[in-house]
């Protein structure tokens, strides 16, 4: 009974951060999509694009279940997963997303959690995993991207939030007057030197 609760509760989560992490590109150019909003590039299409093959390996591969898309192995990561080329579309790294959460989906579904798998990237002596793990694992990396993609969309253009439901028309003067009390109070924690 715990493990059917634990496997929907796992489940139902990742599929809430998975929607959140989307959302994150609703209405935005493709520039604005593409564009490396960080020092090491990071992008709103790249986390989608990442996150995305993350899922396609893990609930894939590791369960002896390849992804119906092809993949480029892992050992021959080289970055390119964290950005879109300009001969990508948002439509076709978006479409691989909702592709996989399919193939994810079913290896859930049709798994309990305790089947075996193996994790040929993790290092000794931690190979040999399960389902459960696979699954907190692949649910802490979503929501650790969807948290990276809140901050860049909020410095974009100010939407916050993790669905649409949820999201306020911006009301500017009182964000500045809280950012102003933030930074007064950091200021009189620690003066800044001159």
């Amino acid at each position: 009974m715990i493990d059917d609760f634990a496997k929907r509760n796992l489940h139902g989560r990742l599929r809430r951060d998975r929607k959140a992490l989307l959302w994150k590109l609703d209405g935005l150019s493709e520039y604005d999509a593409r564009r490396p909003l960080t020092a090491t590039g990071t992008n709103l299409l790249g986390l989608v694009k990442h996150v995305a093959g993350v899922e396609a390996r893990y609930f894939g591969e590791v369960f002896d279940r390849p992804s119906p898309e092809p993949l480029v192995p892992w050992q021959d990561h080289d970055g390119s997963d964290l950005w879109a080329s300009e001969d990508e579309t948002r439509e076709q790294i978006t479409g691989f997303y909702l592709r996989t959460w399919e193939h994810s989906d079913a290896t859930i579904d049709e798994l309990p959690l305790d089947a075996p798998g193996h994790v040929p990237w993790w290092p000794e002596p931690r190979p040999n995993t399960n389902l459960f793990a696979v699954m907190v694992h692949v649910l802490g990396e979503t929501n650790r991207h969807a948290g990276h993609a809140d901050i860049l969309r909020e410095g974009l253009d100010g939407r916050t939030g993790m669905r649409p439901e949820h999201q306020t028309q911006v009301d500017e003067e009182a964000r500045a007057a809280y950012w102003a009390r933030i930074e007064q109070a950091a200021r009189s924690a620690a003066p800044i030197e001159a």
